[in-house]
């Protein structure tokens, strides 16, 4: 039942106080905020491991996710250091797995805010779905050993890995009978790595409403790819798929496990998620006069890579925390510092305010410009001129809803990745 398909996560290291609280857990080296740090994960990528172990918590999951969604690093870069390393084939599932990626961002593109709106009808009326996220999911203390422990692990580090993503999701949809978008959304607040097009999508491909059938996983399943701490024997998942599916298919919820008490660990608090920028991070408002008569390179959170070659030496590099957006998608403090750590990086000057104030202020400038990025693609049009980041996959030649159908057009006529990347890209996103 299992079938991966989204890029894969590692998880982001976190204090001894968090580890304490949260362990045991799976854990990996800090998600650091700098080029050299996605660099060095792209040089340490081993596709052939990857293939083998990529759907176990502690398989050789790359950890590029935090630095594609932010703009550090784009796919074509990606599938480029490693091909400078290994020859792949296109059908590779490194290269695979990439395109998971690519095609959420084409599908978002496709359809806008519909990606936020079940795509079409899942196992149950959308009716019989709740709406609200329980407490006990919220404070990992649902009594299963392997939903807690997801939890606990998303809220300690900032990230989760893509298989532990699906069984928390498929749990809160399919036994505890919540909206996929009440799980969707509070889970994209507590990301890292939080791109809304994989996660909400990937949240439908779980549910049943992105997909064929909905995405169901048993006690066999956690056992085979996740440590011990992780197994849930015993308990509502310790059944077949074919009592997990009539499951999904009554409207009456499962409860949490009777022994709870005994089997979860201590409620934990969910951390805050924050509307607005830290005020460590030193942003100010938007000031016409700070960029008047200037040229402007806008710097936003999804364009945190290498400012452009051409940039005139008296450019001004502005960053940018807009909060018509921040309100509607707060952060975690984790993410703002991420962010706000490689932003410093990058411009002197950073501001927080709504769109109105932002550009009042950008009419001031001579001339603005900036990356284009769907995030905040409804607002930068209006201000500046936007370059879109370089693609990896090709246009398809027709609309294609199906992942199978984007990929085979994408990659028809391609034997190996050297091709792909010879091609020129379609922007993926």
């Amino acid at each position: 039942m299992y079938r991966k398909h989204q890029f894969d996560l590692v998880l982001d290291a976190v204090s001894p106080e968090e580890a304490a609280q949260a362990a045991p857990q799976v854990l990996a080296p800090p998600a650091l905020p700098t080029l050299a740090a996605a660099r060095q994960r792209i040089a340490a990528v081993r596709p052939g491991a990857y293939a083998r172990s990529r759907n176990s918590l502690e398989g050789a999951v790359t950890g590029l996710s935090p630095y594609l969604t932010h703009g550090m690093v784009t796919l074509r870069e990606v599938l480029a250091g490693v091909c400078a390393r290994h020859a792949l084939e296109v059908q590779h599932k490194f290269v695979y797995e990439l395109g998971w990626r690519a095609f959420y961002r084409y599908v978002w593109a496709r359809r806008g805010a519909r990606i936020f709106d079940s795509l079409h009808p899942g196992p149950l009326p959308e009716s019989a779905y709740a709406r609200e996220l329980p407490a006990d999911i919220r404070e990992g203390a649902t009594g299963l050993p392997v939903i807690d422990q997801a939890v606990r692990t998303l809220y300690a580090t900032g990230t989760l890995h893509n298989h532990a993503r699906m069984w928390l999701a498929s749990y809160i949809v399919h036994l505890r009978k919540l909206h996929w978008r009440a799980g969707a959304d509070w889970m994209v607040g507590h990301l890292l790595d939080g791109d809304l097009a994989s996660n909400h999508l990937s949240w439908q491909w779980v549910a049943g409403t992105g997909s064929h059938k909905p995405y169901l996983f048993n006690a066999e399943n956690v056992a085979k790819y996740a440590p011990a701490a992780w197994h849930s024997p015993g308990t509502v998942l310790d059944t077949s798929y074919e009592a997990l599916g009539q499951i999904a298919l009554q409207p009456d919820p499962v409860a949490p496990e009777p022994a709870a008490s005994a089997r979860a660990c201590p409620r934990i608090a969910e951390p805050p998620l924050l509307a607005a920028p830290p005020a460590s991070l030193d942003s100010v408002a938007p000031d016409p006069q700070a960029v008047a008569g200037r040229d402007v390179w806008l710097v936003h959170p999804w364009s945190l890579g290498e400012l452009p070659a051409d940039l005139a030496p008296d450019t001004l590099v502005v960053g940018l925390y807009l909060s018509d957006f921040h309100l509607l998608w707060p952060w975690s403090q984790r993410r703002w510092d991420f962010v706000g750590a490689r932003m410093r990086e990058l411009a002197p000057l950073c501001w927080h305010g709504d769109a109105a104030s932002v550009g009042r202020a950008l009419k001031a400038a001579r001339s603005v410009r900036c990356q284009s990025d769907p995030h905040l693609a409804p607002w930068l049009p209006l201000w500046a001129q936007c370059s879109a980041p370089p693609g990896l996959f090709p246009a398809v030649d027709k609309p294609s809803d199906l992942f199978t159908q984007w990929w085979r057009r994408s990659t028809h006529g391609l034997r190996d990745a050297a091709e792909l990347l010879a091609r020129e890209g379609h922007c993926d996103g």
